[in-house]
C-alpha cells in the first residue's frame, strides 16, 4: 500500500473536528440526512408487534441497504466541504452509476466476522453450555432478586477471552470498511480493492486510530447521555417506549454527520488522490463489478 499516506496520532482528533466542522457548515442539512438515515435504520422495529418473520426480513434488508445509504451520505459530506448543500435525497447518489454491488459488498467482512464469533464462541464455550446459560439467564430474569448460583460453574474464563478476541475482531473488521465507502464513491474503486486499501491505511495509521477511537467513544458517551435526558422528558409525554425510539433516533441525526464527516475527512489524509481525479474504472458495462 505505497499510495497511503502516514498521519500522525492527532490526525485522529482532527478527523472528529473535521467532522463536527462539516457539521456546522450546514447543520440543518446534515442533520435532516442524519435523521433519514435513522428513521430507516428503525423501519424493521415498527413491525416488531406483527410478525417476527417480517421483523427479520426488513432487518436483512436494512442490513444490505446501509452501506449503499452510507454512500450516499458521504456524498451528502462532500458537497458541504466543497460548499454546496446537503439533503436527505442525496442519500440515493449510492444507487447511481453502477456503484450499488460495489457498496452492498462492504457487508462480507461483517457478514464474515458473525460467523468467525458464532464459531468461535461454539469451539471455546460449547454448544450444551450455550445452552445451559440461556436457560439460567432466561430463570434469572423471572426472579426478582436471582440467585447467583444459577451461574455456578460455567466458563466465565473463557466467555472473557471469547469477548476479547470478539472486541479485537470487530475493530479489524471496521478497518477494511472505515474509509471504503468515499473510494467507491470518489474513486470509483472496486469493493474489495477499497476494503484492502482501507484496511491497509487503518494499520499504517494505528496510532490515529487509537486516538480516533478514543475520542469518538466520549462524544458518543456524551450525546447518549443527553440522548437519555432527552428520553426522560420526552417520556412524559408519549411514554417511555416511544420517547426511548425518538431520542435514539435524534441521536443517530446528531452523530451521523460527525462520524461520516470524520471518515470523509480521514480518507482525505490518507488516500484521496492529489488531483482529485478517479484513478480506476468504477464498473463494467453492467455496472456489477466488486
Amino acid at each position: 500500500m505505497t499510495d497511503v499516506r502516514k498521519v500522525s496520532a492527532s490526525a485522529g482528533a482532527e478527523w472528529l473536528l473535521g467532522g463536527f466542522g462539516l457539521l456546522r457548515k450546514a447543520p440543518g442539512g446534515l442533520i435532516a440526512t442524519g435523521l433519514v438515515f435513522g428513521l430507516v435504520s428503525a423501519i424493521p422495529m415498527l413491525f416488531l408487534a406483527l410478525s417476527p418473520h417480517l421483523v427479520l426480513a426488513l432487518q436483512l434488508l436494512i442490513v444490505l441497504v446501509t452501506p449503499v445509504l452510507l454512500g450516499g451520505f458521504v456524498h451528502a459530506v462532500r458537497e458541504v466541504d466543497q460548499g454546496r448543500s446537503a439533503s436527505p435525497a442525496q442519500l440515493l447518489e449510492g444507487f447511481q452509476n453502477g456503484r450499488t454491488l460495489s457498496l452492498v459488498a462492504l457487508v462480507v467482512p461483517q457478514i464474515a466476522f458473525g460467523i468467525v464469533a458464532m464459531v468461535l464462541l461454539l469451539m471455546m464455550v460449547g454448544l450444551d453450555q450455550l445452552q445451559a446459560l440461556v436457560a439460567a439467564m432466561e430463570q434469572a430474569q423471572a426472579q426478582t432478586n436471582p440467585d447467583p448460583a444459577l451461574f455456578a460453574g460455567f466458563p466465565a474464563g473463557r466467555l472473557l477471552l471469547w469477548t476479547l478476541i470478539v472486541v479485537v475482531l470487530a475493530i479489524l473488521t471496521y478497518f477494511y470498511t472505515f474509509v471504503a465507502a468515499p473510494q467507491i464513491m470518489f474513486e470509483g474503486r472496486p469493493a474489495f480493492a477499497a476494503m484492502a486499501r482501507s484496511f491497509g491505511a487503518c494499520v499504517r495509521n494505528l496510532s490515529a486510530m487509537v486516538v480516533f477511537f478514543l475520542l469518538l467513544l466520549l462524544v458518543a458517551v456524551l450525546m447518549g447521555i443527553a440522548s437519555q435526558l432527552v428520553s426522560m422528558v420526552l417520556g412524559l409525554f408519549v411514554g417511555i417506549l416511544l420517547a426511548a425510539g425518538i431520542a435514539q433516533i435524534l441521536l443517530i441525526a446528531v452523530l451521523m454527520p460527525v462520524v461520516v464527516g470524520a471518515l470523509y475527512t480521514a480518507w482525505q489524509q490518507m488516500l484521496a488522490p492529489a488531483d482529485g481525479v478517479p484513478v480506476t474504472t468504477q464498473a463494467t458495462a453492467s455496472g456489477i463489478e466488486l
